[in-house]
């Protein structure tokens, strides 16, 4: 088995047969071990030591039921939808959060972007009110009932003669390559998308597509399906729309990357890549 990446794990337990008892939720809230998620500037508030801040539970502002945690109970307040969703400036928090916290960051996170985005309901247009302790938004106009979404994302290694291609973006740190990725299309398999992806941004036929692990990214809130090909050439074709830059680098050069010896930057230790590249290198090829 793969690394387990950053952000996944259970976090706590989410307790989803609670989610349809709206007084076993308010009666959570008045549970003296309850405890309601900081936020600071759109984000989960981290202490110094990498652990989520939690802070006393006010009953009118704490409506989404994050699940138990050990057997408290866990709320956050419902985000302000006003408030700016900065992606650079989280990523900053990342470096600073510790891996038992992460999928409680994702959860909290990606569920509080979905709610700043889905206030009214996309059948009616009407406003819509927040039910099942958070996890989910019901239009009292048309009865539809709306549930937080996850966008899927295959990001993926191509193989070459024990070689790997990486590419990077125009706003990558200088020197940083990564994995290429790119979203699952309506009626496409994650085969399909992987072969497309890799067709598209680098020229490069693949076979053997293989899944190794997945991870929430909760910016916004996307599923990274982490998976492995083998590719049937070597000669690149690169979409600079998409990439700066595309190009094969030796299982030496990737060891030396990974221990910030070599050739390009890695991709940093909270990304699914930074994971498939350690797996890539656990893995030689059989002689």
């Amino acid at each position: 088995m793969p690394p387990e990446p950053f952000f996944a794990g259970p976090g706590l337990d989410r307790v989803d047969q609670l989610r349809a008892q709206p007084e076993a939720i308010a009666a959570l809230l008045h549970d003296p071990s309850a405890r309601a998620l900081s936020w600071d500037n759109g984000a989960p508030s981290i202490d110094e030591a990498g652990e989520l801040m939690w802070q006393s539970v006010d009953p009118a502002d704490s409506p989404l039921f994050l699940g138990l945690r050990d057997g408290e109970p866990r709320f956050s307040a419902l985000p302000d939808g006003q408030v700016a969703f900065d992606t650079r400036a989280h990523f900053g928090l990342l470096g600073q959060l510790g891996e038992r916290d992460a999928p409680l960051f994702a959860a909290a996170l990606s569920l509080a972007n979905w709610h700043r985005r889905h206030l009214f309901c996309a059948v009616s247009g009407h406003p819509t009110i927040v039910v099942r302790g958070g996890w989910s938004r019901k239009c009292d106009e048309c009865s539809a009932e709306h549930f937080p979404r996850t966008d899927p994302v295959v990001i993926m290694l191509a193989t070459h003669d024990d070689r790997l291609l990486l590419g990077r973006q125009p706003q990558y740190p200088a020197g940083r390559y990564s994995a290429l990725a790119g979203f699952v299309e309506p009626g496409e398999t994650i085969e399909a998308a992987v072969a497309r992806e890799l067709h598209e941004e680098a020229g490069i036929d693949v076979t053997d597509v293989r899944y190794v692990a997945s991870q929430p990214w909760p910016f916004p809130s996307s599923l990274m399906i982490g998976c492995t090909s083998r590719a049937l050439g070597d000669e690149l074709v690169i979409d600079r729309t998409e990439l700066e830059d595309a190009r094969w680098f030796t299982r030496d050069e990737v060891a030396a990357s990974m221990a910030k010896a070599g050739p390009f930057l890695p991709p940093p230790r909270f990304a699914i890549a930074h994971t498939l590249l350690a797996d890539w290198l656990d893995h030689p090829p059989t002689p």
